[in-house]
This record gives C-alpha cells, sequence and structure tokens, in this order.
C-alpha cells in the first residue's frame, strides 16, 4: 500500500504543466522536424545525431516540466514504425516492459504515439482538470488526494503534490467500484469543462510524445505507441506513483 495523505493544504496548480485548449496555438505544441533530423532518424546505430539528439533532449524537458506534451511533424510514413520508436525512445527515456492488463500497464513518463493512419487525439491538462473540479467542488478534490483501491494490492491517490511536483494518473475503471459516486460524477464534469480538452488531428508519419503523469489522453485508433522511464526526473522513481515502476 502507498502511504499519500491529502496535502494539508490544496492549492490551484499553475505554471506551464496548467493550459486549456481555447489558450493554445500550434506554436506551443508543434516541433517540426526538418530535413536534417528526419534523415538522422535513418541513421545506422552508432552514427552521429548531431541535429536530432539535442532536439529530442528538449522535448524530453519539455514532457518533464513544460506543457507535457509535444507534436514532432516532418516524418515519412515509417515501414518499421517500431525501429523508428526505438530509435527516438532511446535518446529519451528507458524502455519500458510491462504486461498486458497489469495495473501499470499505461503508467509512463513518456509515451510516444506513431500515427498509422489519419486520427485526431483528445487530450487534457491533468492540471487543468484538477483546477476545475477545485473550483466546482473542493471536497471531492480531496477524495483523489486520497489512496484508492486500484486492484493488485496496490492504492494510489489520482492527484499528488511530491516535494512541489504535480502528478496526476487516471484510470477510472481501476477506481469506480471503491470511489463515492459524487466524486466520480465530479471528476467527469470537470473532465468535460468546456475550453478544456484540445482536440489534435494527425497525420500519418506524426509522433506525439506526452508524459500521461501531466496530460490526459482519450484513447484512439491508428497509433503504434512506446512506453518510456524518464532518464531524470521520472515520476516512477518518488513520490506517489513509485509503485508502479518498480
Amino acid at each position: 500500500m502507498t502511504d499519500t495523505p491529502t496535502p494539508r493544504r490544496i492549492a490551484p496548480e499553475s505554471g506551464a504543466h496548467l493550459w486549456t485548449a481555447e489558450a493554445l496555438s500550434p506554436a506551443d505544441w508543434m516541433v517540426p522536424l526538418g530535413a536534417e533530423a528526419a534523415a538522422e532518424t535513418l541513421a545506422p546505430p552508432g552514427e552521429p545525431r548531431p541535429v536530432l539528439d539535442p532536439l529530442l533532449s528538449r522535448v524530453a524537458e519539455r514532457l518533464a516540466h513544460g506543457k507535457g506534451f509535444a507534436l514532432l511533424r516532418g516524418l515519412p510514413a515509417p515501414e518499421d514504425g517500431a525501429a523508428l520508436l526505438a530509435t527516438l525512445g532511446e535518446r529519451m527515456g528507458e524502455r519500458m516492459t510491462v504486461p498486458a492488463g497489469s495495473l501499470a500497464e499505461g503508467a509512463s513518463d513518456i509515451l510516444l504515439l506513431l500515427c498509422r493512419q489519419p486520427t485526431t487525439v483528445t487530450l487534457r491538462s491533468a492540471a487543468a482538470v484538477h483546477n476545475a473540479l477545485m473550483k466546482a467542488d473542493r471536497a471531492q478534490l480531496e477524495v483523489f488526494y486520497r489512496p484508492l483501491p486500484h486492484g493488485e494490492d496496490l492504492d494510489l491517490p489520482v492527484f499528488a503534490v511530491s516535494s512541489g511536483v504535480f502528478s496526476a494518473w487516471l484510470r477510472r475503471e481501476a477506481i469506480a467500484r471503491a470511489t463515492p459516486a459524487a466524486a466520480l460524477a465530479a471528476l467527469d464534469a470537470a473532465l468535460e469543462t468546456p475550453g478544456l480538452a484540445l482536440s489534435l488531428p494527425l497525420r500519418p508519419g506524426d509522433v506525439l510524445a506526452l508524459n500521461p503523469f501531466l496530460v490526459w489522453a482519450d484513447p484512439a485508433s491508428g497509433l503504434e505507441a512506446l512506453a518510456l522511464r524518464g532518464k531524470v526526473d521520472s515520476r516512477l522513481a518518488t513520490g506517489a506513483f513509485a509503485g508502479l515502476g518498480a
């Protein structure tokens, strides 16, 4: 069991990880990959990647401490999607291997999503959902700071602040049975707050990178995924969600 008591004073979230769709423009999430960076993704292992490496380092920093997501555009749709994701991923984090269907499935510091066919992904800032719930019903927000039974002998909150760092992880189906109906209804209402959700159209070859502890994505088809543990400042290493990275 993870001991994560409710903070003595829950405060509104602020900072780069707090955003709403209506306040963003494509410049806030788009990372164009020029011809040089795109060509370097095809370089043999061990070859230097002087353009790609610093670019991906900046993206990883944005995922950990910025808005929590970025859209890499400029790659042709690859024949071997797994190889492309591996090339990108090894420069951003450590690959996670999680049994399908386990509680930890979907928990990662970085999730790379390769678009295979045109689709739309809906994203929400977890901090914006947090603040919307706080504004609507603070008492119900406090429920989601408490450890909730998720199964597999693991109790976890939905929202947590550890050493000043905000994290949020939601698997609604896992907490539904043990969460009061009023709290679940309040959370669902916060998720549907007008202006929060960003609908992001993806093209084949696009790679959407996001931090699931800061940005919540609705399920979408036509995506190939790679989950990574961050090389530094991993939310799976310390804090309320460390049990997911065990």
